[in-house]
C-alpha cells in the first residue's frame, strides 16, 4: 500500500474507516502493548544503484523477547513489514495487535519475539527529509530487503526466522525474501500484493502521484521552502481512491454530502506533516520489483492472502494462482468482498485472515 494509506488503515480500528494520514502519524502515540524502539546502523551500505551510504540507520520496534533453543539459536523471531509510507509501529493498532499479540493468540508476545522495522526512507530510519532531499540515494525494494537482512543477521544475531509477514509493500518484500534468502525463514505470509513487475494501472497511478508533486512549482526540484501543497493534494487524492473499499464506503457514506466531506477531510489530514521528497522516493522504490522470473526459488512454506475489493491488486488478475503453482509449498486465498472488508487495507485487519496465520504456524511447527 502506498504512502498516505497506512493511517487510513489504522483509523479503521476506531472510526471504522480505512487509513489515510502521514507515516509519522501512522500509529497511536500511546499503545497498551509494551513496545520498545531501537536503532541499528549499517556502515558503508552499498545500494543496487552503486550508490553508497556511509551510514544507514534502521529503526525498529520490538515486542516480546528472544528465545534460544538447545543450540543457543534464536528460534521465535517474527518480522512484520509495513507498506509504502508506513512504519513498524502501525502494527500496534488495535485491528492488528489486539487480534494477534495477546495470551493464546497467534503472535502471543510471551512466546514470540516480534520485530517491526521501519524500511529505508520511512519512519525513523534514514530518509530524504533528513537533509539530503532529492540527493538521497535512490533505494529500491532489494535494498530495503538487504537492510532488513543486515538488521536481523548482523544486528540481532538471528540465523533463521520463525516467520516473515508483510503487508502491501511488505508483502512484496516477503516474496523478495523468499527468493534471495530462501532458507532464512521457516514460513512466509505475504498480504496484499502481486508477484509481477509494477506495471499497468498500478504503475500509472503511482507515476501520476509522483508527477503531481513534481509539477507543483513550490516543489522546486525538492528544495522547497514551503510544502508543495497542491502537488501533495494530487498525490493524496490518488492514494485515497486506490486504498478505498467500495462496498464499505457506500454503506458508511451513502449520502453525497457525507461522502464529499469525508473524502476532503481525509485528504486534508493526510498531507499535514507529509514530506514530498520522502513520498516520491517511497512510491518510486517499487520501480525495479519483479519476482516473477525466479518464483521457483521460493521454497519456504507460504500462505498468501489478497482481498477481493483491493483496487491495487484486482481480483480478476490470475497471477497468484499461476504463481503458487510454481512455488514449492504455497497456498493462496482471496478474502471475499463484503460491506465490512476494507479494500487494500484488509491486509491490516487481522480478523479477516487470522485463521490462515494460525494454520500456517501449525503446519510449520
Amino acid at each position: 500500500m502506498l504512502y498516505l494509506l497506512p493511517l487510513l488503515l489504522l483509523q479503521a480500528a476506531t472510526t471504522q474507516t480505512p487509513p489515510l494520514t502521514p507515516a509519522s502519524k501512522s500509529a497511536p502515540s500511546v499503545s497498551k502493548w509494551p513496545a520498545r524502539d531501537a536503532q541499528f546502523k549499517v556502515r558503508d551500505f552499498r545500494l543496487r544503484s552503486g550508490e553508497t551510504m556511509p551510514e544507514l540507520r534502521i529503526n525498529y520496534t520490538t515486542l516480546g523477547s528472544p528465545h534460544r533453543n538447545a543450540k543457543g539459536e534464536i528460534d521465535n523471531a517474527v518480522m512484520v513489514l509495513h507498506g509504502t509510507g508506513g512504519t513498524g509501529r502501525q502494527f500496534l493498532a488495535p485491528q492488528f495487535a489486539d487480534e494477534l499479540y495477546g495470551p493464546g493468540q497467534p503472535f502471543d508476545i510471551k512466546r514470540f519475539w516480534i520485530i517491526l522495522p521501519d524500511g529505508i526512507g520511512h519512519g525513523k530510519s534514514s530518509k530524504p527529509s533528513d537533509g539530503l532531499h532529492m540527493r538521497f540515494p535512490h533505494y529500491d525494494y532489494d535494498d530495503m530487503v538487504e537492510a532488513q537482512y543486515r538488521l536481523l543477521n548482523d544486528g540481532l544475531g538471528i540465523r533463521r526466522m520463525r516467520l516473515i509477514m508483510g503487508t502491501s509493500m511488505g508483502c512484496m518484500h516477503s516474496l523478495i525474501w523468499g527468493e534471495t534468502h530462501p532458507d532464512f525463514s521457516r514460513a512466509l505470509m505475504p498480504l496484499a500484493c502481486e508477484p509481477v513487475e509494477i506495471a499497468g494501472l498500478n504503475r500509472m497511478w503511482r507515476k501520476l502521484a509522483i508527477d503531481g508533486i513534481e509539477a507543483d512549482p513550490a516543489w522546486a526540484g525538492g528544495e522547497y521552502r514551503t510544502p508543495p501543497t497542491q502537488g501533495l493534494r494530487t498525490a493524496a487524492s490518488l492514494l485515497f481512491v486506490a486504498g478505498a473499499a467500495p462496498l464499505y464506503f457506500q454503506a458508511q457514506y451513502a449520502g453525497r454530502e457525507a461522502a464529499e466531506a469525508f473524502a476532503r477531510e481525509r485528504v486534508t489530514a493526510s498531507i499535514k506533516g507529509t514530506d514530498a521528497n520522502d513520498l516520491i522516493y517511497q512510491v518510486d522504490a517499487s520501480r525495479t520489483y519483479n519476482p516473477w522470473p525466479e518464483l521457483e526459488a521460493i521454497t519456504a512454506p507460504t500462505t498468501w492472502v489478497n482481498s477481493a475489493d483491493d483496487f491495487i491488486n484486482p481480483r480478476n488478475l490470475d497471477y497468484p494462482q499461476r504463481a503458487v503453482a510454481r512455488m514449492r509449498d504455497a497456498r493462496f486465498r482471496l478474502v471475499p468482498e463484503t460491506a465490512d472488508t476494507r479494500g487494500h487495507g484488509t491486509h491490516t485487519s487481522a480478523r479477516f485472515w487470522k485463521q490462515d496465520l494460525v494454520d500456517l504456524l501449525r503446519r510449520t511447527e
